[in-house]
């Protein structure tokens, strides 16, 4: 059994939501706190988007990082992402961190502006140096691979391990990946079974598996019973 090595970039779930905490606090409740009017069935009402227009133009970037993702995702406003991308760009500017990831993104998949990796990567390690876990994630990525950067595989170990230590399951699985096959660091087999474990331990299919080959290729088998019971666990999901 072989150990996967792909590396991995987004999670399904975000760890944070793409939303501000103010707005979430909204969505259980009777009422929209820009509107005050009772939410319909969409997520944003008429009034709620001229609300936050009103409050983007006013230079408020949680209004701006919100009215991106209305205008992202066509939520109660015509998807635009030309106009996604200008208020991405309006709120990362005035420090809004989740949208400094989202602007990566735009210039990562050239959605609403060009494709711009070296742009990507700016916006990245300013969303990263920030706090934000899975731009640290795909900030070790670029620097591993080189996009929009001069490759540096030290980098890369720095990002994962700033990511892994904020609970980023896939950065786990990365940075587990770059001790086992000793890729930019010493092949450390020991502190690879670790983060393989801390990322199976939080449910990362993959790194159950990694875990599970490590052990029948006759490595770490000091938690064998553990490694059996979250190979069973991966198992029992499919």
């Amino acid at each position: 059994m072989q150990i996967n090595a792909t590396e991995k970039c987004d999670r399904k779930n975000f760890s944070k939501p793409n939303i501000s905490d103010k707005d979430i606090n909204t969505k259980g409740t009777k009422n929209c706190s820009y509107c005050n009017k009772p939410f319909t069935k969409e997520l944003w009402c008429e009034e709620c988007i001229n609300s936050l227009e009103k409050l983007a133009e006013n230079n408020d970037e949680i209004g701006m990082f919100n009215l991106a993702i209305c205008y992202k995702d066509g939520e109660g406003i015509e998807k635009n992402l030309e106009k996604a991308f200008h208020w991405y760009q309006k709120a990362a500017e005035k420090d809004h961190i989740k949208a400094m990831t989202n602007l990566a993104k735009c210039y990562k998949n050239g959605e609403g502006t060009e494709k711009d990796l070296e742009k990507a990567f700016h916006w990245y390690q300013k969303a990263a140096e920030n706090g934000d876990e899975d731009a640290m994630n795909i900030l070790a990525m670029y620097y591993k691979d080189g996009e929009g950067t001069k490759k540096d595989l030290e980098k890369a170990i720095y990002w994962y391990q700033k990511a892994a230590e904020n609970n980023h399951t896939c950065a786990m699985f990365n940075l587990a990946n770059k001790h086992y096959f000793g890729e930019g660091t010493e092949k450390d087999l020991g502190k690879a079974f670790h983060w393989y474990q801390k990322a199976a331990e939080n449910d990362y299919e993959e790194a159950m598996n990694s875990l599970a080959a490590h052990y029948e290729n006759g490595e770490g088998r000091k938690g064998f019973r553990k490694s059996l019971l979250l190979v069973s666990k991966s198992n029992g999901k499919k």
